[in-house]
């Protein structure tokens, strides 16, 4: 009943775009369903925690960086070790490794591109939660605790593009938080 309920709401509101994740037409005021949400269906998408697959530019080989390159995740990841975000490398960083790896391939062709334009890469994000659930994530005491990324992120050496593998639900988190003895005070993830 509810979600027949959340797709009346959606086809009112014929918001289409948002329910295939794209961007709304516009933001002004008039279009602008609540303080918190730009449609209708943005805000049933957010309640139910459907988020779109991420449409990377470029289809990045995790297996290959981590197999064969044998990177780990924090070389390029480097802020995970220090604080909230993961962070991504810039394309000087990406492109100090390519420039002599593989120039031919159509990727790093692309990479190349952004290089030459002096243009950040503009991978989107894969994993968070959508505001609604008020959660802060800090990567840096997982890291000291020596969780390993794959617990939260899947088995990414397998991987060519990063997907969600793995569904981060509160349960998800405050069962290993239980395993591993941290604090499962309200306030240790949520703001």
């Amino acid at each position: 009943m509810l979600a027949a309920g959340a797709l009346m709401a959606i086809v009112w509101a014929g918001d289409w775009d948002a329910l295939r994740g794209q961007a709304p037409r516009s933001n002004s005021p008039e279009d602008v369903f609540s303080p918190a949400h730009t449609s209708i269906s943005e805000a049933v998408s957010h309640f139910f925690g459907h988020r779109p697959e991420a449409q990377q530019p470029i289809v990045f080989p995790h297996n290959i960086h981590v197999q064969e390159v044998q990177l780990e995740c924090t070389d390029c990841h480097i802020a995970a070790a220090r604080g909230p975000l993961a962070s991504i490398p810039d394309i000087r960083t990406c492109w100090n490794c390519h420039a002599m790896a593989s120039p031919e391939s159509p990727e790093i062709q692309k990479v190349k591109d952004y290089y030459d334009k002096g243009q950040d890469i503009p991978w989107q994000r894969v994993w968070g939660w959508v505001e609604e659930s008020h959660v802060r994530f800090n990567h840096a005491p997982h890291i000291r605790k020596e969780i390993d990324c794959s617990t939260c992120h899947g088995d990414v050496s397998q991987m060519t593009v990063a997907t969600r593998t793995l569904k981060h639900t509160m349960e998800f988190c405050v069962t290993c938080h239980r395993k591993n003895n941290a604090s499962n005070d309200c306030v240790t993830c949520h703001y």
